[in-house]
């Protein structure tokens, strides 16, 4: 058997020490760095311990919402909180303690320097009866005339932009 602290062979008998708080087999020479455990008082304390099952650990998945957005907040959203909060004669602050927002953000909700996301907007909607968010309008996508077997060309660009009415400008060498 060998020592735990200096990995020397143990000649005697073992000791049982704690040595900073760590539980050891040691030589004498260790059993000195801590404080020496008898047999005795040892074997009981382990007879009464349980043995107890090996605890698993059970990694969840994180759970990812998957939202579909549908609504977006109009252009000219500034505008219409401005007039909104005016008309229900309301200053930025007692609007603010309504909706539980600060004033300076309804400040510059109402500059335009910045857009509110989905939950302020609606906060905004149900208290000043007003309609900011509205649904998506899709963009029409050109089609561009692409043969099954080839990849598009400068050529083809060139056909679609006279097609569009606008002449492609020439560059001059300089």
């Amino acid at each position: 058997m060998r020592c735990e602290v200096c990995g020397h062979k143990i000649h005697t008998e073992p000791i049982t020490a704690v040595i900073e708080g760590a539980k050891l087999t040691v030589c004498v020479e260790c059993s000195k760095h801590g404080k020496i455990i008898h047999e005795e008082a040892a074997l009981p304390q382990q007879a009464l311990k349980k043995p107890q099952a090996p605890i698993t650990l059970v990694q969840k998945k994180p759970i990812v919402a998957k939202v579909e957005i549908t609504q977006e907040i109009t252009e000219d959203y500034a505008n219409k909180i401005k007039l909104a909060r005016e008309k229900l004669a309301l200053t930025h602050e007692e609007l603010g303690k309504k909706i539980n927002e600060k004033a300076s953000v309804l400040r510059n909700l109402e500059g335009g320097k910045m857009a509110p996301n989905n939950q302020l907007a609606s906060k905004l909607e149900h208290m000043l009866k007003i309609k900011l968010l509205v649904p998506i309008s899709e963009e029409k996508i050109t089609q561009i005339p692409k043969s099954a077997n080839r990849e598009l060309t400068l050529g083809d660009l060139m056909e679609l932009n006279k097609k569009g009415g606008e002449e492609p400008t020439e560059r001059k060498p300089s």
